[in-house]
């Protein structure tokens, strides 16, 4: 491994990265078991199947969306607040797919659970995370110019 590509992350953020590229094999399960529920192999109702491509989804998308943030923060010099913003999108990625998933557990809900919150925590963490990652991404790159 050369110093040129270990000097842009540090150990923590390695660390992070690597843990975070093992979860995928996680939501690429996920994937299967939605496979089975909207192929009729596993029962759901039409509440569970939504809420469950929602956060199937949402795990995705946000992952990557963690990964592309924490990257950009460390390759831009954010420091530690940028890890923060980073750390911040990631913990997104277990809080709304957790809501969608947790809130419709159980034998045919008919409505979504108190664990619905959890969409509404994660969904006002990811505005601030995003709208701080933003302006510290201007900030550190005003103050090179």
């Amino acid at each position: 491994m050369s110093t040129a590509s270990t000097a842009l992350f540090t150990p923590s953020i390695t660390i992070t990265v690597g843990v975070v590229l093992l979860t995928v094999i996680g939501i690429a399960y996920g994937g299967t078991f939605m496979l089975r529920v909207v192929t009729g192999k596993q029962g759901a109702n039409g509440l569970q199947k939504s809420f469950f491509r929602a956060g199937h989804a949402h795990a995705g998308v946000l992952v990557i969306l963690g990964l592309v943030v924490l990257l950009a923060m460390s390759a831009a010099g954010a420091g530690v607040w940028g890890q923060v913003v980073g750390t911040a999108v990631l913990a997104c990625a277990l809080l709304i797919p957790g809501g969608f998933f947790f809130s419709v557990i159980g034998h045919d809900p008919q409505k979504p659970n108190a664990a619905k919150a959890l969409i509404w925590i994660g969904f006002t963490v990811l505005t601030v995370a995003m709208l701080t990652g933003g302006i510290l991404l201007i900030a550190v790159g005003v103050s090179a110019v």
